[in-house]
């Protein structure tokens, strides 16, 4: 089958350690189903693979190992599905981001960037194909479940609050744009460019700002996937008692952290990584009921995996990138 490979890390090229061609069919095991992919969107932890990062996170990766997170596409039935991308210890109860043995796929299990992939079968998620087209589908298991979590999880955010999304056209951002308006949450977003600023309204924001210009009002909730290049503006910028969700560092990892303020002002800061199979199957439920349109910002088919990387590398592309497969 094709599939985006990598045959060993490169830190320092990460794109010099991709493979675009013949990989062997997956093997099934007992419990476990195969799918037939037909989109999988891009992530930075593909460019963070490729690199072998996760051995400096105290979690190594397999080599080689097939590239990609998330996607959708049918079981053998003929069951469109979209994936649930955690795998954790089979005996672990409740919120599977906590269990400490989890992996998402691509670390040791082969990921989605391929013509078939397989997955334990409670990892699987059915959804309406008439209601929601692949690509689409194929944002939810990981970009928009983090948002998901981000604002219904851990920001404290209710309806008719104010909200903050740094970084206002990418994946993880265009998400909790389009589910903050949804919820009914005023929406600020704020980008480097004009063009990103007018993706933001268009998806739903009722505010934008250059990234780290002063709002007129300090908002409820901040919520940051970017990093070190917003964090400092994120902590001026939400008010007395309120909450900041982290997510990522697109941006950088180390933040100037302005410790005064967290303790006098008391501001809540959270960190979240992905979501719990419930609740993507309640993201689900919410973009069918809402008629949401999650945002697809370019389509390319498998065999151009470097050059959708090398879109995402560069920090230019607006929503996030889907791979046709």
């Amino acid at each position: 089958m094709l599939a985006a490979y990598a045959d060993a890390p490169n830190y320092d090229d990460p794109l010099a350690a991709l493979k675009v061609g013949d990989h062997p069919d997956p093997v099934v095991p007992e419990g476990w189903v195969r799918i037939k992919m037909a989109a999988a969107s891009l992530n930075w932890h593909d460019l963070w693979a490729l690199r072998g990062m996760g051995s400096h996170w105290g979690r190594p990766e397999r080599f080689p190992i097939v590239l990609g997170c998330d996607g959708a596409g049918r079981l053998d039935d003929g069951t469109p599905v979209i994936i649930y991308p955690i795998i954790g210890n089979p005996n672990w109860k409740g919120d599977e981001t906590l269990d400490p043995d989890r992996e998402v796929l691509s670390e040791r299990y082969d990921g989605t960037l391929a013509e078939y992939t397989i997955v334990p079968a409670r990892n699987v998620v059915p959804f309406p194909d008439d209601k929601l087209s692949y690509p689409a589908a194929a944002l939810l298991g990981a970009a928009w479940i983090t948002a998901y979590r981000m604002l219904f999880i851990k920001s404290d955010l209710k309806p008719g609050q104010s909200m903050l999304v740094q970084g206002a056209a990418g994946g993880v951002s265009t998400a909790l744009i389009e589910l903050g308006r949804a919820a009914g949450m005023e929406v600020w977003a704020a980008g480097r460019s004009e063009e990103k600023r007018a993706l933001a309204k268009r998806l739903g924001a009722h505010h934008t700002i250059e990234s780290g210009a002063k709002l007129p009002v300090q908002v409820d909730a901040v919520l940051d996937t970017v990093g070190e290049a917003t964090w400092e503006h994120s902590i001026a910028s939400v008010r007395t008692g309120g909450t900041i969700v982290t997510c990522g560092m697109s941006g950088g990892a180390v933040g100037k952290t302005d410790i005064p303020r967290i303790w006098i002002e008391q501001i809540n800061i959270r960190g979240t990584f992905n979501g719990t199979l419930q609740e993507l199957r309640d993201l689900v439920s919410f973009v069918v009921l809402h008629k949401l349109n999650p945002y697809v910002g370019s389509l390319f088919p498998l065999k151009r995996t470097e050059e959708a990387l090398r879109k995402l590398a560069d920090g230019k592309q607006l929503g996030k990138i889907v791979l046709e497969i």
